[in-house]
């Protein structure tokens, strides 16, 4: 019964955090204390709790590292005309009946060099749905592509904080993860490439303006070098190094050419690593400042408590009742379906993409014995899941980034796709998990 009403007081929180238009934080810090004080209510005590806490927050400090290495690497990508170079030869590449689908082809390369759903919605996202406009491309259509494609790299990146995170509680290697996911996304991602194929033919659209591109022509020195950051991405990547060491070096190359190509300042520079990239162009702004360690504070925090949630959990048993009910579900509809469903309530429930990958996780990890197998069923389920939901920040942030309605979410096809092409190929056969 006390477990109930926790629960139900946590869920009142997220509820007035989206009814009054509120950080999730506030949520999240309330959730804290809610659960800290039902840890104490079973005979814990104060240190002891604290200690629990910690050891949640302890599991994710790679994470954390990682996290302001990712903001100062796409705050770097930004002054070292990196992105701007990606973008700039990407127009031309624009025709009309197939800008549908080359927004969300544009949105999955990008986002798979920088892992971020956020960062590539405010850059990439922001100038396809900006051609858009001008071309008279249905927005529905194109906002849905850009949301398929944002999630597309934030799923299989080795750069992407929800494949880190997810790698972190599997405890399984995040390049053998990526093959695995790459493996079960090729016929959905085929399928998403028809659908939006054919629906740029079904829509008529004008001439791809090419005015856009001076923009960045006029601010960056755009020659070729300053596409190396992203191909040291590539390049390691495929290598399986360290992705510490792939982003440091990528901050490296991209620093070095901050200075010598683009005439940053040195001291510029590392004000810039935590701040992020801020042009003095108002149109150039819009699209591209950001980045910095200062932009990973919200999300690190999230990350913080959100982890802090599941070690506390584990500790008390709070969630032991509810795991016991997945267990039976996933004899009906499979341990796949389970974990979809599990995924489906926990990112209503907790409104962002983090909690919700960490909340299935702590539900479902008796369901499925193999961790990669565990691992690639949580990048196909909550990973992709959240951004469905329309009061999650997942998918809320990136349409309002890009001026787009909330109903883009029924044209994301991606990420209907995807869980729905692993359900029925876990009802029929077991996924064959064994990876080079």
């Amino acid at each position: 019964m006390l477990e109930s009403a926790i629960i139900g007081m946590f869920i009142i929180g997220l509820l007035v955090c989206i009814g009054f238009n509120l950080s999730l934080i506030y949520a999240l810090l309330f959730g804290f204390i809610l659960f800290f004080s039902y840890g104490l209510a079973k005979n814990n005590t104060v240190k002891h709790m604290i200690q629990t806490s910690f050891k949640g927050i302890k599991t994710v400090k790679n994470i954390l590292i990682i996290f302001f290495l990712i903001g100062i690497l796409t705050a770097v990508w930004r002054a070292s005309g990196t992105i701007s170079f990606i973008i700039y030869y990407s127009t031309k590449l624009i025709i009309p009946e197939a800008f549908i689908l080359i927004s969300f082809l544009l949105c999955c390369i990008l986002s798979v060099l920088t892992g971020t759903a956020f960062g590539t919605a405010a850059t990439m996202g922001v100038i396809c749905m900006t051609m858009a406009n001008a071309i008279g491309a249905n927005k529905i259509l194109v906002g849905g592509a850009i949301l398929s494609g944002i999630y597309f790299g934030d799923r299989c990146s080795p750069m992407s904080t929800s494949a880190l995170l997810t790698s972190e509680l599997t405890g399984t290697n995040i390049y053998k993860n990526i093959q695995l996911m790459i493996k079960t996304s090729i016929i959905p991602f085929i399928f998403t490439c028809a659908v939006y194929l054919i629906s740029g033919f079904l829509f008529e659209s004008k001439s791809a303006p090419l005015g856009i591109r001076s923009l960045f022509a006029d601010n960056f020195n755009l020659h070729w070098i300053t596409i190396l950051p992203a191909i040291i991405i590539i390049v390691l990547s495929i290598f399986k190094v360290n992705v510490k060491i792939t982003m440091a070096l990528s901050i490296l190359m991209g620093s070095i050419i901050c200075i010598l190509l683009q005439k940053v300042q040195f001291t510029s520079l590392f004000k810039m690593f935590i701040t992020g990239y801020h042009s003095s162009n108002p149109e150039l702004a819009i699209m591209l400042n950001g980045g910095g360690i200062q932009s990973m504070l919200k999300v690190s925090a999230i990350i913080c408590l959100s982890s802090s949630y599941a070690s506390i959990f584990e500790e008390t048993g709070l969630l032991d009742g509810i795991k016991k009910h997945i267990n039976s579900l996933s004899n009906i509809v499979t341990p796949f379906g389970s974990i979809a469903i599990t995924s489906f309530f926990t990112s209503m429930i907790s409104c962002n993409q983090t909690l919700a990958i960490i909340l299935t996780h702590q539900l479902c990890n008796n369901v499925i014995s193999d961790n990669y197998q565990m691992a690639n069923s949580l990048e196909n389920t909550a990973v992709v899941i959240a951004p469905l939901i329309p009061w999650s920040i997942a998918g809320a942030v990136p349409l309002a980034a890009i001026s787009a309605p909330t109903s883009c979410i029924l044209a994301a096809c991606y990420l209907y796709i995807l869980p729905v092409y692993n359900f029925f190929i876990s009802r029929t056969k077991s996924i064959d998990i064994n990876v080079a």
